[in-house]
């Protein structure tokens, strides 16, 4: 990864984490992360309604944000998950995810724009 990621990931993602799962492959480490950034969009916008499938989304969210090391948003997602099978604090979880998220977006576009070293 190119050094000057660090200062951009601004601890919300773990770029040692996110090289070792792009097989230390600068381009699939941007491309997984655009992905990241797309995939987030459109869960987190589903996700607001908390409708019937909510569960299946933020565990589809807890899988995706492991995957490039955004460890905030997987426990986010997991206490959203746990919330709406607890059927309490779902709301609350939900809040506390979307925040998770958009630290985790802000990051990835910050080092998206970077350029490749």
């Amino acid at each position: 990864m190119p050094s000057q990621w660090g200062a951009a990931a601004q601890g919300s993602i773990d770029l040692d984490h996110l090289h070792k799962m792009a097989l230390s492959d600068p381009s699939l480490a941007r491309e997984v992360l655009r992905l990241f950034v797309e995939q987030t969009a459109t869960l987190m916008q589903a996700l607001a309604a908390l409708p019937d499938n909510a569960p299946a989304l933020a565990h589809t969210l807890k899988g995706s944000a492991r995957a490039i090391g955004a460890f905030a948003v997987a426990d986010a997602a997991a206490a959203l998950e746990a919330a709406l099978r607890a059927e309490d604090g779902a709301r609350a979880a939900l809040g506390r995810l979307d925040a998770e998220v958009e630290r985790a977006r802000q990051a990835a576009v910050a080092l998206l724009v970077q350029p490749e070293s």
